[in-house]
């Protein structure tokens, strides 16, 4: 099993330029280009394992991909139906958009994944798709991967959410397109927004009132999509966090999203003391800009709202949480028990072999700051665990192990790293030459 071993940083002065791109958006830009006329030219697309396995999904569905290094440009006349099985590698966010992509085309579709991904819940997704008219077959009923889809006619729906997830907001936002009448889906409280912004940047028919967002079928093709792909705000929070707990330091993260919807996390690390600036410096699709993060005493807070817009930080914010004085609490995340693993458990585990008093809960848990103790870590193959204990390590060292995880998201994660600290890694080949 691959690790590496982190050394206690000194204090330093950084400015990051080369953060992975948004994984997010890039997952969007090669669905959304199926849906274009013309060619679309996205540039900075993460080169990273989920990300390139949507781009080869893309192309088994018949669209042309040109890739020069700089630029990738996607040209499709339609989704057709592929010779391959359609694998999403470790993507839930993958699997559930392509869900509703596919619902409605043509043809038959089966998409898996890998083995952690086969465990996740997918009913969130396949239950309103069947409500509507879509054919999907699975394990476990359709809640689990390999997933069977045969195109078929969508019925126009009125949706209520439970839960507020991007990632189920945006499956049938897509479903929605090519549904046969007016769609709206409403949601508890506001999700990522991403889907919306670009669709609409590109010409769809979707119109947003608070937590209703309201979808017309497509009369014809979009506009193709001409993107710069932001850096992906939840890869440079692992090195906010450094910042934040690293006496003396500050870093600056450059070219990132500034959406709402992705710097919570962000601002909830402003909320436990950290000095943190912003800086636009675009707004096309994307608001985009630079985040400046200086380094000062944290406190501890409570984190119930908004949970959706920095679910996927809140390991690495549990970092800060252990560094800070006094109880931190986290309510309302039950949604991270259905993460790439069960992140609730992995995070108190990680804390608590760290030397950090934390006691979990159903929907999240109690941290209560302390001195984090040099330990060894298992991600549990989570990209997100693995480098938030990783960060942990500038505190007081550590050893992380099982690391393949971490080229899903983040490929030169440890190329930056070696900015901050020293590193030793034991790692097989397959990382070594990402």
């Amino acid at each position: 099993m691959s690790s590496v071993k982190v050394s206690k940083a000194n204090k330093f002065s950084l400015k990051l330029e080369k953060i992975a791109p948004d994984k997010s958006i890039s997952h969007r830009c090669a669905m959304f280009a199926m849906l274009g006329s013309g060619t679309s030219e996205i540039s900075n697309f993460l080169r990273a394992e989920d990300t390139l396995n949507s781009l080869e999904i893309v192309k088994n569905l018949g669209a042309t991909v040109e890739d020069d290094g700089e630029t990738i440009k996607i040209s499709s006349d339609g989704i057709k139906e592929p010779f391959e099985i359609l694998d999403c590698g470790n993507s839930g966010t993958g699997m559930r958009l392509f869900c509703g992509l596919l619902s409605s085309a043509n043809g038959h579709f089966v998409l898996t994944g890998d083995k952690y991904l086969r465990k996740r819940p997918m009913k969130r997704v396949t239950n309103p798709l069947r409500e509507i008219g879509a054919v999907i077959d699975g394990r476990e009923d359709s809640n689990l991967a390999p997933l069977s889809i045969r195109g078929a006619s969508l019925k126009a729906f009125d949706y209520e959410s439970r839960i507020a997830s991007a990632q189920v907001k945006s499956c049938m936002i897509l479903a929605a397109l090519r549904a046969d009448g007016t769609c709206s889906y409403t949601e508890p409280e506001l999700s990522r927004d991403h889907t919306e912004r670009m669709l609409k940047g590109m010409g769809a028919d979707i119109v947003v009132d608070g937590l209703k967002t309201t979808i017309n079928p497509m009369k014809e093709l979009l506009s193709p999509l001409t993107i710069r792909v932001p850096a992906d705000p939840s890869s440079a929070f692992f090195f906010a966090v450094a910042a934040a707990i690293t006496p003396d330091s500050d870093i600056i993260l450059e070219g990132v999203t500034l959406n709402p919807t992705r710097i919570e996390a962000f601002k909830a690390l402003e909320r436990m003391g950290a000095d943190i600036s912003y800086e636009l410096t675009d707004n096309r699709y994307e608001p985009i800009g630079d985040i400046h993060v200086k380094y000062a005493p944290l406190h501890g807070i409570t984190v119930e709202d908004n949970i959706s817009w920095l679910i996927d930080e809140l390991p690495a914010l549990s970092i800060a949480f252990a560094c800070a004085r006094g109880e931190s609490i986290v309510k309302n995340a039950e949604e991270l028990r259905v993460k790439e693993s069960d992140r609730i458990s992995t995070v108190v585990e990680g804390l608590r072999t760290a030397g950090i008093e934390v006691h979990e809960y159903k929907d999240g848990y109690r941290v209560v700051g302390g001195e984090l103790k040099s330990a060894t870590v298992d991600s549990d193959g989570d990209h997100r665990i693995a480098m938030s204990f990783i960060i942990a390590g500038l505190r007081c060292g550590m050893t992380v192990t099982d690391l393949e995880c971490i080229n899903t998201s983040f490929p030169n994660f440890f190329e930056l790293l070696q900015k901050i600290t020293s590193i030793e890694l034991d790692i097989d080949e397959r990382i070594k030459k990402s």
